[in-house]
């Protein structure tokens, strides 16, 4: 069948190292490199440690695959399940604007563990992670933004993205990636409801939909079977999951439009729906000098997006919980111009911050909404304590396309990561970044950090 679902499949299963554009490869290694300080991040955070406790407990103690925040190696799919927990914790990894999807903390952990397993070259890893971006990226807009409401896409359309990464490397034909597409689909899971109660579920989404996406194409590599159309089907994830899916979406530009260059970084470490208004009050506070005791009242003017995913968190119990609290993140970025782990470790829950935090509210834009996700407006309304009344607008926040990140920002950025969680040292950063950078060149990819002692 010439389904929509079987169009992607086919276009994830044939795609060639050669037939990516040179542009859209070094966009991949900018990616890589920025995962990679986010994964080590995660070293030391609560939920992470406790995912890795039990993919140990459950797995190989030894394999080819490397746990990055333990050094230690195991199997692919106990690997991949570490390292998607770690990397999506520090809320430092990257986001598709359009498919409010954070492709890279499923794409990554599943495509290098099996390369390390395999023995394969740097060039199929890359030309895997676009298959995996590319598939995960159109099957978010599909869904749409009902889907999101309820729904973390990166838990469920990263099931599909990571499933087409690894059966890129497995070498799964047309249809054995349908297949490895309806297994993965049937597994795709994740809710929003942990924001309430600062749960520890958003970990556990990115683990399983790396693993899970590992393993169906795996069984479909042996012969295992999985639902036809399990993306536009009478009882398929649209019909489950979404009001507003629209399958052409799934096979906009196959070739042509390449998704994956359309991906943003992450400048603040918090929820991407904060940061269009911090780069927007960052942009008041210096065109005006003020200093955060001038602030009597900022207004967000947000998409509804915003509003349905930060709007439960009213008053953070956690560090993790403050990073999707609106208030919090630009309380952070009015005392130290930008909300950074360190700023989020030691200062969410100063009584300055709390002041600031309760000095803001967010509002529904309509402009800002109707550009919605395409595009990710900053506007604020910053009342002063003297009575002036200023606007901020930003219309790309720092880290997207056209306000991106150079590759000695995102160096700096992994390396600051790294430091944080002490994952690894200065030194071991540079060679194994200089490493990523060159990962093109290289015939089999193998672990990038040093085992531990």
């Amino acid at each position: 069948m010439n389904t929509p679902t079987a169009q992607l499949a086919a276009f994830a299963a044939g795609l060639t190292f050669e037939a990516i554009p040179e542009p859209v490869v070094r966009k991949t290694e900018d990616l890589l490199v920025d995962w990679f300080g986010s994964a080590l991040a995660g070293k030391g955070a609560r939920p992470v440690e406790t995912i890795a406790r039990f993919a140990a407990a459950m797995g190989p103690g030894t394999g080819a695959s490397e746990v990055l925040i333990d050094r230690r190696t195991t199997s692919p799919y106990c690997a991949a399940m570490v390292n998607a927990a770690a990397s999506h914790v520090a809320e430092q990894d990257d986001v598709h604007n359009g498919s409010v999807f954070h492709p890279a903390t499923v794409v990554f952990p599943a495509a290098l563990a099996v390369a390390q397993s395999i023995g394969a070259s740097g060039r199929q890893l890359l030309a895997a992670s676009v298959a995996g971006y590319e598939v995960g990226i159109r099957v978010g807009e599909f869904l749409g933004r009902s889907h999101y409401k309820v729904f973390h896409t990166t838990g469920t359309a990263g099931t599909l993205a990571a499933a087409a990464a690894v059966g890129q490397l497995l070498g799964l034909n047309a249809q054995q990636m349908q297949h490895a597409f309806g297994s993965a689909g049937t597994q795709s899971a994740g809710l929003w409801e942990f924001l309430r109660t600062a749960a520890d579920s958003k970990q556990l989404h990115t683990a399983h939909a790396a693993a899970a996406g590992l393993m169906s194409a795996y069984l479909a590599k042996d012969g295992f079977t999985g639902a036809a159309q399990i993306l536009e089907g009478p009882q398929g994830m649209a019909a489950g999951m979404s009001s507003d899916a629209n399958p052409a979406r799934l096979t906009d530009r196959l070739g042509t439009r390449w998704a994956t260059a359309e991906t943003s970084f992450k400048y603040h470490a918090s929820c991407r729906h904060t940061h269009p208004a911090a780069d927007a009050l960052l942009q008041v506070m210096q065109a005006h000098q003020l200093k955060p005791d001038d602030l009597a009242r900022v207004v967000t003017h947000v998409h509804q997006g915003a509003i349905d995913v930060l709007g439960p968190v009213v008053n953070p119990a956690t560090v993790h919980q403050s990073k999707f609290s609106m208030g919090t993140v630009l309380g952070l970025v009015a005392r130290f111009g930008h909300a950074g782990l360190v700023e989020f470790d030691g200062h969410f829950r100063d009584e300055s911050t709390i002041a600031l935090c309760q000095r803001v509210e967010m509002a529904l834009d309509a402009e800002v909404d109707a550009a919605y996700p395409g595009r990710w407006i900053g506007k604020v309304t910053v009342t002063t304590t003297d009575g002036r009344e200023l606007q901020g607008r930003v219309d790309e926040p720092k880290g997207d396309p056209g306000n991106t990140l150079s590759r000695e920002e995102i160096t700096a950025k992994a390396q600051r990561l790294a430091a944080f969680s002490h994952a690894a040292t200065p030194a071991e950063m540079t060679r194994a970044i200089d490493a990523l950078w060159n990962i093109a060149q290289t015939p089999k990819v193998g672990t990038l950090l040093e085992a531990a002692p």
